[in-house]
């Protein structure tokens, strides 16, 4: 009769940590998974080369096509750049999951997967896609969409899966694509106005061509350039504020709008927190806070609160990304007074005299199945600790609990 509280206490315990640690299984990395299969070093390698492998750690559902060392080596021989390779290797990558099992189930046969070289934005027409069929004889073949529609690869072996998440696979060799093969500039090559022009941030662009602010973006360009671009309308109403500011004011506010570092809206949705800018110097700080809700990423200034509205170019070194306001540092804004609240009805003082009443009446009884009885010691207790600055953790509270009975059981 002593061992079944024992047994019950076990389990809750073990139940416990389950609970507490459930949240770190899903969790995946790329590089560590392919860093245990030697035969693909060459193909990891360049993930992490060509940045890839964070923006596959981003993905919460994604496919991996990995190649091993040989077929890396006869894509290295044509001594492409880095940033073809990228898009080449991009193409390897299925925003969708396909274990071993789906790969085989296929509903009608074939199925046409988007790649993130699709979602760079710079895949002509379906060049981006990857047509995936299920053949005679347990065979699954692999092509890109725009090959003609030649299946020039086949499904090899599962590396490793995580359900639903992350499926790691190995095909028989590169998949060719003149898309994703086409020479890729480099990022000096990059016209960064030319390409806002094209796009919706004509005023902004201009603007930056008038200020030596432009040179100040083109030389951190080869290192890694992230641009936050406000959309014509949203900069032409902002015009009459810019033209009031100093010239050097004017300049600090255009390089306000970058941050010097890459980082794909994966990498933003992955590391919120505080961004250096072009703007900061040290003396000052000119920093935004990058905060994401879901899919939504927005930057805050302090002053005023952005939105990413579109991504204008993703290839690393280069992001360009549309904003519906113009980011505002407290540098040079001040914040908008919040509107004030109506003031409350002034109580009256404790030790003035009561005012004279006609009539004495009896305060009305609180019902009986009021949930929250008025002036109660426990409610004043908590609104003192509230008023203090103190933090309840309901959670911690239950988790204690749960610990105490654990114990208790033991002792039984």
């Amino acid at each position: 009769m002593q061992l079944r509280p024992v047994n019950c206490a076990g389990t809750l315990f073990l139940a416990l940590l389950l609970f507490v640690s459930g949240t770190t299984i899903d969790a995946h990395n790329i590089t560590r998974i392919l860093a245990k299969h030697p035969e693909f070093s060459t193909f990891n390698h360049y993930l992490t080369l060509t940045h890839l492998a964070p923006e596959i750690n981003g993905k919460t559902t994604i496919t991996v096509c990995a190649v091993d060392n040989a077929a890396m080596n006869e894509l290295l021989s044509k001594h492409l750049s880095i940033y073809t390779i990228k898009n080449i290797l991009s193409l390897h990558v299925l925003l969708d999951y396909f274990g071993a099992k789906k790969l085989h189930q296929i509903t009608n046969g074939t199925a046409l997967a988007a790649t993130m070289f699709q979602a760079t934005g710079t895949a002509p027409g379906s060049a981006g896609f990857v047509n995936i069929t299920d053949l005679r004889g347990g065979k699954v073949g692999f092509g890109a969409e725009n090959n003609g529609g030649t299946l020039s690869a086949h499904f090899v072996k599962s590396v490793e899966e995580i359900p639903y998440n992350i499926s790691v696979i190995q095909i028989s060799n590169v998949l060719p694509s003149d898309a994703a093969e086409a020479p890729t500039p480099a990022p000096s090559q990059q016209n960064i106005t030319a390409i806002m022009s094209k796009h919706g941030c004509k005023v902004f662009a201009d603007t930056l061509l008038a200020n030596e602010a432009e040179s100040t973006y083109m030389d951190n360009l080869d290192g890694g350039l992230t641009v936050f671009c406000p959309m014509d309308d949203v900069f032409k109403a902002f015009l009459p504020k810019y033209k009031n500011l100093t010239a050097a004011g004017k300049t600090a506010l255009l390089l306000y709008h970058g941050v010097p570092v890459y980082q794909s809206l994966s990498m933003l949705k992955s590391n919120n927190g505080l961004q250096n800018t072009l703007a900061t110097d040290g003396a000052s700080k000119y920093d935004l806070t990058v905060q994401n809700d879901g899919e939504e990423v927005t930057l805050k200034t302090k002053v005023d609160t952005a939105k990413i509205t579109g991504t204008l170019i993703d290839e690393q070194p280069l992001a360009i990304y549309t904003v519906n306001k113009v980011l505002l540092p407290p540098e040079l804004f001040k914040a908008e007074a919040p509107t004030p609240s109506p003031a409350p009805a002034p109580e009256p003082a404790a030790d003035a005299p009561a005012a004279p009443k006609s009539k004495k009446k009896k305060a009305a009884p609180a019902p009986e199945d009021s949930d929250a009885p008025a002036d109660s010691p426990d409610n004043a207790a908590d609104q003192t600790a509230d008023d203090n600055g103190a933090v309840r953790f309901d959670g911690a509270r239950y988790i204690s609990f749960i610990v105490a009975l654990v114990f208790g059981f033991l002792l039984v």
